[in-house]
C-alpha cells in the first residue's frame, strides 16, 4: 500500500470516528451535567455548551445511592444475570449443534441452517404479544427465566451460524488423529477441537452477549418490576417533578451499562479480531 493510499484511508476514517464517537462524548458530557447547566447555559457550559465547566457527579450519585437507585441497581443486577445465563446457554448449546452441523452427515442439515437464519430475521415486535399472554398464563411473566428464554430466540441461531462456520474450518484429520491416538469422541472434541475454535466460542459469546445486553422490547414488555434490566428501567426514571425530564440520570445509566461492553472489547479484543477474521485466508 502506497503512502497516498495510507495517507487517504487515514484522512478517510477521520470524519467516520468523529461521527461515531461524538454521540458517546455527548453522552457521558450530559451524565456530568447538572439540570442548571443542561439548560444550555453558556456560562456554565464550554465549547459550546458541550461540556459543563464544573462536571458533578450528581447524577451517577442519584442512580446509585439517591431516589433512582431501587430502580436502576436491581435492573442492573437482573442484566448482568439474564445476560451471563442467556450467553452460557446459548454459546453451549450452539457449540454442540455446530458440530453436528459441520462434522456430520444426516438428512435435514440445510433445513436447520436456513431455519436458524429464518428465526434471526423474524420480528422481535410479533413475538411479545403471544409470549406476553403465554408468560402470564403458565407464570413465566416478570422472571429470569421469562427473559432468559426469549433471548435464546435472538441469539442461539446466530450462535449456531457463526460457530458453524467456525467449526468447518478446522481440519477433521486432526480429530481423527487424537481417535487413533487413544482418544475416545468427547475427549477429541474437548482437548482438541475446542481449544481450536476457541476465538470464534469467544467471538460467539461477546456478539451474543451484546444483544442479550441490548435488548428493550423483550425486556420492557415481559417483565413489570422484579426482573426488569436496564434498557427496560431507564425508561421509568422519573424527574424530581413532573415537568422534569431526567436527563443527566439516564445518561449517567446509560454511561454505567456501556462500560462493560467496552471492558470486554478491550479485554478480548485480540481473540474478537481472530475470531472475526478465521478462516479468511486459506492455508
Amino acid at each position: 500500500m502506497s503512502p497516498r493510499v495510507k495517507w487517504g484511508l487515514a484522512l478517510l476514517s477521520i470524519p467516520i470516528m468523529l461521527w461515531t464517537v461524538i454521540p458517546l462524548l455527548w453522552m457521558v458530557a450530559l451524565s456530568f451535567k447538572d439540570a442548571a447547566s443542561q439548560s444550555n447555559a453558556p456560562d456554565m457550559n464550554m465549547f459550546g455548551n458541550f461540556w459543563p465547566k464544573e462536571p458533578t457527579l450528581q447524577n451517577y450519585r442519584e442512580i446509585f445511592v439517591g431516589s433512582a437507585r431501587d430502580l436502576f441497581v436491581p435492573a442492573l443486577m437482573n442484566s448482568i444475570i439474564v445476560c451471563l445465563v442467556s450467553t452460557l446457554i446459548s454459546v453451549i448449546l450452539a457449540m454442540f449443534c455446530a458440530y453436528a452441523i459441520s462434522r456430520l452427515d444426516f438428512p435435514g442439515k440445510r433445513i436447520i441452517l436456513g431455519t436458524a437464519l429464518t428465526v434471526s430475521f423474524f420480528p422481535v415486535i410479533s413475538l411479545v404479544t403471544p409470549l406476553y399472554d403465554l408468560w402470564r398464563a403458565i407464570g413465566l411473566f416478570d422472571t429470569i427465566p421469562g427473559l432468559v428464554l426469549p433471548y435464546l430466540s435472538l441469539t442461539l441461531p446466530l450462535s449456531i451460524w457463526i460457530m458453524t462456520a467456525f467449526f468447518q474450518q478446522i481440519p477433521w484429520e486432526m480429530e481423527q488423529a487424537a481417535q487413533v491416538d487413544g482418544a475416545t469422541s468427547w475427549q477429541a472434541f474437548r482437548k482438541v477441537i475446542v481449544p481450536l475454535a476457541a476465538p470464534g466460542v469467544f467471538t460467539t459469546a461477546i456478539i451474543t452477549f451484546f444483544t442479550a445486553w441490548n435488548d428493550f422490547v423483550f425486556a420492557i414488555s415481559l417483565t413489570s418490576e422484579r426482573a426488569r434490566t436496564v434498557p427496560a428501567a431507564l425508561a421509568f426514571f422519573t424527574g424530581a417533578s413532573q415537568f422534569e425530564q431526567p436527563t443527566g440520570a439516564i445518561m449517567a445509566g446509560a454511561v454505567v451499562v456501556t462500560i462493560p461492553v467496552v471492558i470486554l472489547v478491550l479485554v478480548f479484543q485480540r481473540r474478537i479480531v481472530a475470531g472475526l477474521t478465521s478462516g479468511a485466508v486459506k492455508g
